[in-house]
């Protein structure tokens, strides 16, 4: 993980025991947190045109700055709870779609690409 992703870590650790918040930092308290915190970010752009969402108005970019710090902080906590490297998980996963999606097939198109078979362990 990035030095400044593990220095949040740490904080938000510290912050947690600090308050004896451990006991309620379980994934599923944390996985429920972001999830809904990620709600509250997307009712920020709940029936705006495209033009609008891109084009923020300062309180509301305000309120969206808010809003992605409290699903940033939860995310980061639930990886850390969890043992999870974010970075590596993150390259993990790129790796994974520009396999996935080759720029000679997909570029321009919003498709989705086919589900990878199962790892049948051979």
């Amino acid at each position: 993980m990035s030095t400044e992703l593990e220095d949040l870590a740490a904080r938000l650790r510290a912050f947690a025991r600090a308050r004896d918040w451990e006991q309620f930092h379980t994934p599923k308290n944390l996985a429920m947190a972001l999830a809904g915190e990620a709600g509250e970010l997307v009712a920020e752009f709940q029936w705006l045109t495209p033009d609008e969402s891109a084009s923020l108005d300062p309180a509301a970019l305000d309120r969206v700055r808010g809003e992605l710090g409290d699903v940033t902080a939860y995310l980061v906590r639930l990886a850390d709870v969890l043992g999870i490297d974010l970075v590596e998980a993150a390259r993990a996963k790129l790796d994974e779609n520009e396999h996935r999606y080759d720029p000679a097939l997909y570029r321009g198109s919003a498709r989705k690409a086919p589900k990878p078979p199962p790892d049948t362990g051979r």
